[in-house]
């Protein structure tokens, strides 16, 4: 019996631990990101990044597994805090093609080539070749298109056939149009005369004949005195048949007139074999004629360019030689050769050399039979250079240096780069800068140098000497000559001025600057400023050192005359990083304003007239109370921070508030703003107005605002009663009685934690006396509050997991005991 109970207690155990760790679809979707460790939110990214999911893909994997969005956010900003974000960045699937990073510079020779794609193997041919071959762009353009011109006049070698309209026009003597359509056997049917064959001629012979069987019934042809046109109108439709290594091969019906470029484009031009330079017009069994794409593309050259006759063949070969050209060319591509074609046809078709290239030698990459090669290509050899397909051909740039550089910076007139003379010294390199600055160090110059084997010097020389033609320094090629400023050598001279004058701060020091001058580029004093005790610290900057001496500063007082015409009958000079202090006169008071509000006789703002002034006081001054003022509901709002003689402990707690904040602009908005904060002073105005000058009549301060209300005959409820409501004030009335007023306590009440505000601001809680609640006495103007009871919450699952197992190993315990004590 004992083993089952343990066995029953163990599977509880083990049952409340599985329903622990797997959780329900509600619990999921109450899941708080907030809780989870840092090693779950490593397992959730290891999952993401099985399923090949980035960083983008957070939301779906949220609503995969019901996580709420809001809770996805959360995610994403663990995810990021955890620098986990890059290890879910999606890789780009074409670096390995990009021509930028694979063949910037002379990357490719940095390291093993065998590690590198150069001839591009791994690369799709539809992604790489149709974006790099040299004249593909022809067929992928939008902007350019091969469109035949059907407005053009008629070429007089067009050739008429079946559906082409013939436009016949008789003019003169005899006035007469016709528009005939050539018939599938080659006739055209002119009203009273009959058919007339014109399959198969030009335009020209077509007009020739035509006028020659209009003369049997025009007889004033003949003379001359009536005329006959010809023109072709509507053409007729061909069928050509594409064929080879093209895009789109087929049978396409275009325009009479079309071409052999028509045709490549409407089929998409050739495919990633076809030639662009071998395109073959097949007629009648045999070629009429080879196309050249080259020869338009650099000489816009469309001779061969013929117009197809139905049932032309355009024939696509495969290339035979194709070599790519890349680097410092303007036009770096993959070219088609020609048999006997050499390297610097392709560096021709490319556009040639940038301005920044290496033309000395051309590198280049072969297969040959076994593995790979790399070529140099001299300048001298280029136009003979033999191709063969597959050759890749680099061109480099020229070195980022220069060969006569020079530089010269610092206390010159003109510092920059100049160019290195045969012969020149530092001091012809000053005189081309123009010379030095009046303010240049003299004593001392550098020149930084670059040694033979590329390692840094640095070579001093005397400035004065040099320009005095002392010392003879040459310069080197990429020498750096520096000349110093005195102004830079030495820390900024500053003089400061703080207190009473109307732009206090820092300016910059000045040799004979006295203390009036420094007044004046402060903008003067302020009406407050006094005159005297005026103060000067000024530092400890020479002497000798004494462990004895405490001295931290040289601090002197001067009086001074308002027009600053004079300082205490001596010359005050002031020395670099002086301070000044003007202070405030003792005997200057600006003005201290108050406020009244209310039922008062004259209500309005007041000026306080010494510092012993009283409530009592302003309300005499103001005249008085009306008759139907409320004194027990007079309030005096106080700011809640004003000046220094406020509490040192709220100064403090200020002062670390506002080191949190990060600039000037957020420190003043807040100061405003706890200067424009007022606190509620509970006052009791009766017992002011009755005795003047007691401990209820208190001292006003800048900014006080006393407010006396009319006399109030209601009370307000808040809190858990039914119904919270404005009820009548009524002398008789307990605070029992308005807790019925309002419906009586909630189920939620806390009647032993009930107060009362009273219009003043004054508050009174309920008390205990013994097992009783002693409510406070309810006043006209009174606000009565109920707080509510605490919410008991429940055990949380971890709760009672822990207890469960807790209670499981007590009992397993308990049950061990016993069965030893047996």
């Amino acid at each position: 019996m004992l083993r089952k109970l343990l066995l029953v207690q163990l599977f509880l155990f083990i049952g409340f631990c599985v329903m622990a760790q797997v959780p329900s679809p509600a619990q999921i979707k109450q899941v708080n990101v907030d809780n989870l460790s840092d090693d779950q939110i490593r397992r959730i990214v290891a999952e993401m990044r099985q399923n090949n999911m980035s960083m983008d893909d957070i939301d779906s994997y949220a609503e995969q597994k019901g996580i709420p969005a809001s809770e996805a956010e959360k995610l994403k900003t663990r995810i990021q805090a955890m620098g986990l974000d890059k290890s879910l960045e999606k890789k780009k699937s074409n670096e390995m093609f990009q021509q930028d990073t694979q063949y910037s510079g002379r990357s490719f020779n940095d390291s093993d080539t065998s590690s590198v794609d150069l001839f591009r193997q791994n690369a799709n041919t539809s992604d790489i070749k149709r974006k790099k071959i040299f004249g593909a762009e022809l067929f992928t353009n939008k902007n350019l298109t091969f469109e035949p011109n059907l407005r053009i006049p008629t070429p007089s070698n067009y050739k008429l056939a079946a559906d082409d309209q013939v436009m016949i026009d008789v003019y003169g003597y005899s006035e007469v149009q016709y528009k005939l359509t050539v018939t599938s056997e080659g006739y055209i049917r002119i009203p009273n005369l009959g058919p007339v064959y014109v399959n198969g001629l030009t335009m020209d012979e077509a007009k020739t004949r035509i006028t020659k069987q209009l003369s049997s019934i025009y007889s004033t042809i003949s003379s001359g005195k009536t005329f006959v046109q010809v023109s072709l109108g509507n053409i007729r439709s061909i069928r050509v048949l594409l064929i080879g290594e093209i895009q789109q091969p087929g049978t396409y019906t275009l325009p009479s007139l079309a071409t052999v470029a028509n045709a490549l484009y409407v089929s998409g031009g050739p495919d990633d074999n076809g030639s662009f330079r071998n395109i073959q017009v097949i007629r009648n069994g045999s070629i009429a004629t080879t196309f050249d794409l080259y020869d338009f593309l650099t000489k816009g050259d469309l001779t061969n360019n013929i117009v197809l006759q139905d049932q032309d063949i355009v024939k696509v070969n495969p290339y035979k030689t194709r070599v790519e050209l890349i680097g410092e060319v303007k036009r770096p591509a993959i070219f088609e050769a020609k048999d006997n074609e050499t390297l610097q046809n392709i560096l021709d078709y490319a556009g040639g050399y940038t301005d920044g290239s290496f033309k000395d030698n051309i590198t280049g990459y072969r297969i040959n039979s076994k593995e790979r090669e790399v070529i140099n290509v001299p300048a001298d050899q280029i136009a003979t250079f033999k191709l063969k397909s597959g050759d890749q051909f680099f061109v480099d740039s020229i070195l980022n240096r220069f060969s006569n550089r020079v530089t010269i910076s610092g206390a010159v007139f003109h510092p920059g780069n100049y160019g290195m003379e045969q012969g020149m010294t530092v001091a012809d390199l000053i005189k081309k800068a123009d010379g030095v600055r009046e303010e240049a160090s003299l004593n001392r110059g550098i020149i930084r140098r670059l040694q033979d084997d590329f390692t840094p010097a640095i070579i001093s020389f005397n400035v004065q000497d040099v320009i005095n033609g002392k010392s003879n320094i040459p310069v080197k090629k990429e020498d750096s000559v520096i000349v110093f400023s005195k102004l830079d050598l030495r820390q900024q001279y500053s003089v400061t001025i703080g207190g009473e004058v109307n732009r206090p701060g820092a300016f910059p020091y000045a040799d004979s600057m006295r203390l009036e001058d420094l007044v004046l580029l402060a903008g003067g004093l302020r009406d407050a400023a006094s005159l005297k005790h005026v103060e000067v610290s000024r530092r400890i900057r020479k002497g000798d050192y004494n462990s004895k001496d405490s001295a931290k500063a040289i601090i002197r007082q001067f009086d001074i005359s308002a027009d600053l015409s004079s300082i205490a009958g001596e010359q005050v000079l002031l020395e670099p990083f002086d301070e000044i202090i003007i202070r405030k006169s003792p005997a200057y008071s600006e003005q201290a304003n108050i406020s009244v509000e209310g039922e008062v006789v004259y209500p309005g703002q007041y000026t306080i007239v010494n510092k012993g002034e009283h409530i009592s006081d302003l309300i005499r001054r103001s005249g008085g109370l009306k008759p139907e003022a409320f004194p027990e509901g007079a309030v005096l709002l106080r700011r809640t921070y004003i000046n220094s003689s406020d509490s040192a402990l709220l100064n403090n707690k200020l002062e670390l508030f506002y080191n949190k904040l990060e600039d000037s602009s957020s420190i003043t908005s807040v100061k405003n703003m706890i200067e424009r904060k007022y606190q509620l002073l509970g006052i009791n105005l009766d017992d002011v107005v009755k005795k003047p000058g007691s401990k209820y009549d208190i001292l006003l301060e800048e900014g006080d605002v006393l407010k006396i209300p009319k006399r109030l005959q209601t009370v307000q409820m808040f809190g858990e009663v039914y119904f919270p409501k404005k009820i009548r004030y009524d002398n008789g009335y307990a605070f029992r009685d308005y807790i019925r007023g309002a419906g009586g306590y909630t189920s939620s009440a806390l009647k032993r934690r009930s107060y009362v505000v009273y219009p003043n601001g004054e508050v009174k809680s309920t008390r205990k006396v013994l097992f009783f609640n002693r409510y406070p006495r309810v006043k006209p103007g009174s606000e009565v509050y109920i707080p509510s009871k605490k919410d008991r919450k429940g055990l949380t699952g971890q709760e009672i997991i822990g207890l469960s197992s807790g209670i499981a190993s007590l009992a397993l315990i308990i049950v061990t005991i016993l069965t030893r004590v047996k």
